[in-house]
């Protein structure tokens, strides 16, 4: 199964894949295997040709094998074969063996693992409840209301569930296995772990919004667009490009303090721990280059979503790499492109 196992994990994300890498073998099993089974209840979610019902059935059905609560076995063949990606399909048609791998971990571990998938679905659910009778692009019409979230902590909360939970799963595994008698302010650095994955979501959100905003969906909040005297259906239009930019800098902000906050966090992990610092250092100056062009970014580059080419990912690396051993160059890796809040920047 190992060889499958890489395999999945190459298949489902190459920069992932670079991420979990790099880390120490410690804790790179239970951290792939958490990812690959948030992968397959993402899948699951995202299948938007099968039925509401049938998904959420399904993420149940996921959840409940994840906790132990049932041994009956899962066939996903329906749902698989709906998939336009071979290694979605393989996910789905092979997710008996990834829970077979969650009785090989330690009973610590696995308690760890099925607390952060527990809240990841939680977070697919909620998205699915609120979004899921959209439909794709395609079957919807023109006049059809675009959804959007509510308010500044259901954002927040929602950040939290799909990637937050990850800072904090990441950070309690990590400790227990690789530094557990460092003397480290713990509640700090859960803390930093969590703003470290909502970050990291938040770049996503803002980055993917003229996609999602073309599907129905707007996950930045009536009431802050209602203060910005703004609708959803008209983001992008020309005479509210002032508008737009003014709150779409807000946002990019957030989310840069989001991971500078990510940034301390892998400053503070000792010192020798220099795989699981790359292995944070990448994400996060990804992350940091892709705000840098989505502020640079014009409607049409928006539309045609802005992301780093190879090369770039390569340019950070070989960077990383060489400064990893001199201080002082590391810390400079990290660049501020805006006015980053260190509070985090709430919009409320």
């Amino acid at each position: 199964m190992a060889d499958e196992f890489n395999d999945l994990l190459k298949a489902t994300s190459r920069s992932f894949y670079l991420t979990l890498r790099v880390l120490p073998a410690q804790v790179r099993r239970q951290i792939g295997l958490a990812y690959l089974l948030a992968r397959t209840s993402d899948t699951i979610a995202d299948t938007e040709i099968v039925p509401l019902t049938q998904r959420l059935a399904a993420l149940q059905k996921l959840r409940e094998r994840i906790l132990g609560l049932g041994g009956a076995p899962l066939n996903f063949g329906e749902l698989a074969q709906q998939q336009g990606s071979a290694a979605e399909r393989v996910l789905l048609e092979k997710v008996e063996a990834g829970l077979a791998l969650l009785a090989a971990l330690s009973p610590a571990d696995l308690k760890l693992v099925r607390e952060v998938l527990t809240t990841i679905i939680s977070g697919q659910e909620l998205d699915l409840l609120l979004f899921g009778s959209l439909g794709a692009a395609s079957s919807r019409s023109l006049d059809q209301k675009i959804i959007a979230l509510e308010t500044a902590a259901e954002l927040d909360d929602y950040t939290y569930r799909v990637a937050g939970c990850v800072g904090e799963f990441w950070t309690k595994i990590c400790r227990a296995h690789l530094f557990p008698d460092a003397r480290l302010e713990e509640q700090r650095l859960i803390a930093e772990g969590i703003r470290f994955g909502k970050g990291l979501q938040l770049v996503n959100i803002l980055r993917d919004l003229p996609a999602d905003l073309k599907n129905g969906r707007c996950y930045l909040p009536t009431q802050r667009l209602e203060e910005a005297k703004l609708l959803p259906g008209v983001l992008f239009s020309p005479v509210n490009a002032e508008k737009f930019q003014s709150l779409f800098q807000e946002y990019l902000d957030q989310a840069e303090a989001h991971l500078a906050a990510g940034w301390h966090y892998t400053n503070t992990l000792p010192y020798g721990q220099f795989r699981v610092r790359l292995a944070c250092a990448w994400p996060i100056l990804f992350g940091l280059r892709t705000i840098a062009k989505l502020r640079r970014a014009d409607a049409g580059e928006l539309r045609a979503r802005v992301k780093i080419s190879r090369g770039e990912v390569w340019r950070i690396l070989l960077k990383s790499l060489v400064a990893c051993p001199v201080p002082f160059v590391w810390r400079r890796l990290f660049a501020p492109t805006g006015k980053a809040v260190a509070s985090g920047g709430k919009l409320a």
